[in-house]
């Protein structure tokens, strides 16, 4: 892994990391949840929250798809999605939905950068980012789709909006 400049996991605690959350609002697959810690290592995000059903660690069935990310990747859990979106309000984050709603920003206009660090909150897999969530969030990002399909899977859709919010 040298040649590729990649992190040991016992370096990762130490390495600098994009003021980005992530916040699992009820994702109820282990396999969504594995991916999506391997995918907030990959782009070195700040942490990630998991609220109420969903499934946190240690299970082997997220250690399977994250492949031991859940080791690296600073994670909370809160029973109440209401309380974390509240705590981090207060600690000055900006709140944003990755959800299909009514005056959602497009991926390809948004131009989140500065300061202020951000939590990301992803929904369930069929009833997506709950009204209490929403309610809360300062706004939605929506990921344009160009095909027959109106949705994509919640670890798939963060992963694209992870790479915009890093990448740009």
């Amino acid at each position: 892994m040298d040649e590729l400049g990649r992190l040991l996991p016992h370096q990762a605690s130490q390495a600098p990391r994009f003021p980005m959350r992530i916040l699992l609002d009820q994702v109820r697959s282990m396999a969504n949840v594995g991916s999506l810690f391997r995918t907030a290592d990959a782009f070195g995000l700040e942490g990630m929250d998991i609220c109420g059903i969903s499934p946190r660690p240690p299970r082997p069935e997220i250690r399977k798809v994250s492949l031991g990310a859940e080791l690296t990747v600073p994670w909370k859990y809160w029973e109440s999605v209401t309380e974390a979106l509240q705590f981090y309000q207060q600690e000055g984050y900006a709140l944003w939905a990755l959800e299909q709603v009514h005056g959602s920003i497009s991926l390809p206009q948004w131009t989140l950068r500065n300061p202020q660090p951000l939590v990301l909150v992803l929904g369930h897999e069929i009833d997506g980012v709950s009204e209490e969530a929403l309610a809360l969030c300062d706004a939605a990002l929506e990921i344009p789709q160009f095909g027959t399909k109106h949705s994509l899977n919640v670890a798939v859709a963060a992963g694209i909006a992870m790479a915009k919010y890093v990448l740009d």
